[in-house]
């Protein structure tokens, strides 16, 4: 390895030793990259998020009254329970090109390629910041950056522009839908399974959800429709069912968890309304029914003719790709009024996997574009 990649992987090596699982306190690893900030002279501002047990990051290189840009990448993994792995999962194992561990391309690795730009950043002399946003709990639905975006105004100028690291093959994205999770619990009344009338089946009462979630999706297929995406319309998909305790006891709890996927014309919550009147309507027959919001993040769509898009193409020399079928925070910051665009190092096929992996020419090719934004912000005025 060269210095320059020596030190990518070393940073990368770091940061996926810290088990910063989705749901969980992440103070370690938002320590750790305070301190490497800090140790080139950069403050970093470490946002508390209402769970008490972790937070949000942000931190500007460069001068801090004019606009900049935005790296935003969450610190965030999915568990690493699955079988499969071939080594820990939390300790990077190099083997040729490739780097395994859990977050190496989702998306440790993008963070690992800013960090490792940082001193030539700090070395250049910046007309305009470049702003670091790093969240908490994405893999949840984007929880954290949320409150990161409300406490915006009181750190930074209103940024140009946001690029959001997600493994995208350095090919910049323009659009993702958008998305809303939810659960529905229905609480009925046990008793033997030889005297139905005298209990109330939470199993069949969530049979007539499960049917107007299935009528839903049904429909949406009709459209309207976005040709960008796949498939080109919004989505229903009901992804788990629970209840029930042994075939001659009546039922008392029954759980269903429904997620939408929205086209950019689309509210998620708003397909999802359908569904959530139907389990509503449950109480009128003396069943109790609990609707939870689990997650819920806004669609992206940036226009292919947007300063930022061509801003993109020109730091990675790739035509942005149109639209893809994950979310991200991206969403997010377009709601919050900031152009946003999805590009970073790795593959999304790899991600939430067993075995990982990232490549050395993808964390080079990264760091080379925030180098080259850097050049960039020199030049611009």
């Amino acid at each position: 390895m060269t210095a320059r990649s020596m030190r990518t992987y070393e940073i990368l090596e770091k940061l996926v030793g810290f088990p910063s699982i989705v749901g969980t306190p992440n103070n370690d690893i938002v320590e750790w990259i305070a301190a490497y900030l800090s140790s080139f002279g950069i403050k970093s501002h470490v946002l508390a998020g209402p769970e008490g047990d972790r937070a949000n990051l942000f931190a500007t290189i460069g001068p801090v009254d004019r606009p900049g840009y935005i790296l935003s990448g969450h610190m965030d993994v999915v568990p690493a329970g699955e079988a499969g792995w071939n080594s820990d999962p939390f300790a990077l194992r190099a083997d040729g090109e490739k780097l395994y561990g859990r977050g190496t391309s989702d998306m440790k690795g993008f963070l690992a390629a800013v960090l490792a730009a940082v001193p030539a950043l700090v070395a250049a002399p910046l007309a305009r910041p470049i702003h670091l946003a790093f969240s908490y709990d994405e893999e949840a639905g984007c929880r954290g950056v949320p409150h990161l975006l409300t406490r915006l105004p009181d750190l930074c100028l209103a940024p140009l522009g946001a690029i959001i690291g997600e493994p995208s093959g350095m090919q910049a994205i323009l659009a993702h839908k958008g998305k809303a999770a939810a659960r529905v619990t229905i609480t009925g009344r046990t008793g033997h399974s030889s005297r139905p009338d005298l209990g109330l089946n939470a199993i069949h009462a969530m049979t007539e959800v499960l049917q107007a979630s299935v009528a839903a999706a049904a429909e949406l297929t009709n459209g309207p429709f976005e040709r960008e995406f796949e498939p080109p319309y919004s989505s229903i998909s009901v992804g788990t069912i629970r209840g029930g305790q042994a075939v001659n006891v009546i039922p008392d709890h029954c759980s269903l968890e429904i997620e939408a996927r929205a086209i950019s014309s689309a509210e998620p919550q708003t397909l999802l309304a359908p569904v959530r009147t139907v389990a509503a309507a449950l109480t009128a027959r003396g069943f109790e029914v609990d609707w939870q919001l689990l997650s819920a993040y806004p669609a992206l769509l940036l226009a292919s003719s947007s300063p930022l898009a061509a801003l993109l193409e020109d730091l990675t020399g790739i035509e942005p790709l149109a639209a893809v079928s994950y979310g991200t925070e991206a969403g997010l910051y377009q709601q919050a009024g900031i152009d946003a665009i999805v590009c970073g190092p790795g593959d999304i096929a790899r991600a939430h996997k067993p075995n990982e992996f990232i490549l050395t020419s993808e964390l080079a090719a990264c760091q080379t574009m925030i180098e080259m934004l850097g050049q960039i912000c020199c030049r611009q005025t």
